[in-house]
Formats: structure tokens, C-alpha cells, sequence
């Protein structure tokens, strides 16, 4: 019987330490500052915990001469002392330098969010910009086709040019020499013509001596 209601007692046990609490000892604590160094001294102020003091003297004695931030000096216990800020205020300093890492995390956030937008914007303006890169390129091209027409006429009209030039040239030579064949054949023509009127003239002059001499042989 004994042994089952140790046994009972031992389930048991858990569950009343899971129902149980936990809890933390206060660090707040109020000290004393007095005019010596012992409790029969008078006390000038109280000090709560945190206060920060700059120590001037130290004793054996276990006290130490301070000062307070307004200016006020006298004796502590030592042992009240502390070279480090007490829990509270190191949680303190924990809990608004975690504040501020959240404020910059937050601002840090809404900086990647204005970036990724502005990326975002970009990066339609660098596709709309290289749309209308393609476009002018397309422009371009068709307009050196077009462009290079007239200069392929022009290259055309100077060739007609040259060869207007030469046609020009070889006209004149033809004209030239049809010039100087008219010449000649009006020459030979008036050759002819002399030849004949001096053949005809010779044939008057013949003619009638001939007929004399038949007369006059008859």
C-alpha cells in the first residue's frame, strides 16, 4: 500500500512543477549615502539603483567616498557598487537599441522595397528604350535605302553625263569629218565641173580644125 501510494506520489510530482510559476528576484534596490563610513552617520540622500557615481575614495572599512551626478559627496557601502549597469538598465539599453535595429530594419525594408521598384522601373525603361533603339535602327536602315537611291542616280545621271560628253564629242568629230567630206566632194564636183568646161573648150577649139581639114581635103 505503501509502495502504490509512493509510486501515486512520484506521477504526481510533474504535474505540480509544470503548475508552478517561474519568477525572477528584483535587482531594485535603494542604498544609502551617508556622511561617514557607517550606518551612524548621517544620511544625506538615498540612492536607487542605477544611479550612476564616480567613486573618489575606497576603503578597507568596506566603504567608499562617492559622488552623485548633482554634485552631492559621501560614503557608500562597496559592495553596492557595481563596475556594470544593473540588469534593468542594460535591458533597458538591450530593448531601445533592439527598438532602433527594428526602426532601421523596418526604413532598411521600405529602402529595398523603393529599390526593387525603382529596379522594376527601370528596368521597363531600359526595355522601352530598347524597343525604340530597334525601331530607330529600323529607321535608320530603311532610310540609307532610301537615301542611297539618289546617289545611286546620282552616280547614274554624271555616267549619262560622260557619256553625253562623249556622244557630244564624237558628234563633232562626225561633224567634222562630214564637213570635210562636203568639202571634198564639192571640191571633186568642182574638179568635174572644170575638167568638163576645159574638155568642152578644148572640143570647140578641136572641132573646127578638124572640119577644116576635111574641107580642105575634100
Amino acid at each position: 500500500m505503501k509502495r502504490i501510494a509512493f509510486f501515486l506520489l512520484v506521477l504526481a510530482l510533474p504535474l505540480v512543477v509544470q503548475a508552478a510559476e517561474t519568477r525572477y528576484v528584483t535587482d531594485h534596490l535603494i542604498i544609502t549615502l551617508r556622511s561617514g563610513q557607517g550606518s551612524q552617520y548621517q544620511i544625506i540622500k538615498t540612492l536607487p539603483s542605477g544611479t550612476p557615481l564616480e567613486v573618489l575614495e575606497t576603503t578597507e572599512s568596506g566603504y567608499s567616498r562617492v559622488r552623485t551626478p548633482d554634485g552631492v559627496e559621501g560614503w557608500v557601502l562597496s559592495r553596492y557598487l557595481s563596475e556594470e549597469p544593473i540588469a534593468r538598465d542594460q535591458l533597458e539599453k538591450a530593448r531601445k537599441q533592439l527598438e532602433r535595429y527594428r526602426t532601421s530594419n523596418g526604413k532598411l525594408r521600405q529602402q529595398l522595397a523603393e529599390l526593387r521598384k525603382k529596379a522594376g522601373e527601370l528596368e521597363a525603361e531600359r526595355n522601352r528604350l530598347q524597343r525604340e533603339n530597334e525601331k530607330l535602327a529600323a529607321e535608320l536602315t530603311h532610310l540609307k535605302q532610301v537615301a542611297a537611291k539618289p546617289i545611286l542616280l546620282e552616280q547614274q545621271n554624271q555616267e549619262l553625263k560622260q557619256q553625253n560628253v562623249s556622244l557630244e564629242k564624237e558628234l563633232q568629230l562626225l561633224q567634222q569629218e562630214n564637213q570635210v567630206l562636203q568639202n571634198s566632194s564639192q571640191r571633186d564636183w568642182f574638179i568635174a565641173g572644170a575638167g568638163v568646161l576645159l574638155g568642152g573648150m578644148l572640143l570647140g577649139l578641136i572641132l573646127p580644125r578638124l572640119r577644116w581639114r576635111r574641107k580642105s581635103t575634100w
